[in-house]
């Protein structure tokens, strides 16, 4: 308990802070919108059951309305095809969902190019000066994009062509899967696809390879700009949903103050 306890203190003393990257969720937060013929989540609702009145003198009681992916959320392995016979969100282990962070910054790219695809050559370049990923990490793309959150329209950024928002390529996917020890990639965008991942070969590579590779997404996050490149530690906390192939989530990240 020796350094669960002085991990307390920390926290308790300020040395320790608690950024949240999480984006706060309502009916108002931008969801994914899939084009016909594919079906779309709900957006997420309350429904008042009471309210300090004859329902309820003494409670505010609401019913959640909600789709699994909505908001800030985690991807697990049964939400893709290449990972159907994996892990649900309630049977991830708690110890991968919390880990180092490996914070990769490409806000001049996506500025320049808002569907812009981040290469293994940009994560090789971020390891030659921070050293390799970390085992049982996360990658965080850092791209901007959380300044768009509270913006359905400029969030998804959708025109005649489709949606553009940037991601990964289809071979950083597949080496992120299968060469490098990390749990997951979070990303600050709808999806851990690029808004027009159904051009990669395969079609959305980013859920193809990590899902079916044990590996996992989150999205939407917010405050990047908070962490340093090395050194945060990132907890991922989504409801254990049994069956489930997501899950809102909250997620922090532990920083020295």
């Amino acid at each position: 308990m020796q350094n669960a306890n002085a991990l307390a203190a920390a926290l308790a003393a300020g040395t320790i802070r608690i950024i949240d990257l999480t984006n706060p969720l309502s009916s108002e937060t931008p969801t994914l919108r899939l084009p016909e013929p594919f079906a779309n989540l709900i957006d997420f609702r309350l429904e008042e059951v009471s309210r300090f009145d004859e329902r309820g003198p003494f409670w505010m009681h609401h019913n959640i309305h909600t789709g699994e992916h909505i908001g800030t959320h985690l991807d697990a392995p049964v939400h893709w095809i290449t990972g159907k016979d994996g892990h649900d969100v309630a049977s991830i282990p708690p110890s991968r969902l919390v880990g180092p962070a490996a914070v990769l910054d490409v806000t001049a790219q996506v500025a320049e190019n808002p569907d812009y695809l981040v290469t293994v050559d940009d994560i090789r370049a971020w390891e030659a000066q921070h050293g390799a990923l970390p085992e049982n990490g996360w990658l965080l793309l850092r791209t901007g994009w959380d300044r768009f959150a509270q913006d359905r329209e400029a969030f998804l950024n959708i025109d005649g062509t489709g949606s553009h928002t940037p991601g990964m390529t289809a071979e950083t996917a597949r080496w992120l899967a299968e060469e490098t020890a990390i749990s997951g990639v979070g990303v600050e965008t709808v999806g851990i696809d690029a808004g027009r991942g159904a051009e990669l070969d395969p079609p959305f590579a980013a859920h193809h390879h990590l899902l079916g590779n044990d590996k996992y997404g989150i999205t939407s996050l917010q405050n990047l700009r908070a962490l340093p490149a090395t050194g945060a530690v990132i907890v991922v906390a989504p409801l254990p949903i049994v069956g489930g192939g997501g899950s809102p989530a909250r997620v922090y990240a532990l920083v020295d103050a």
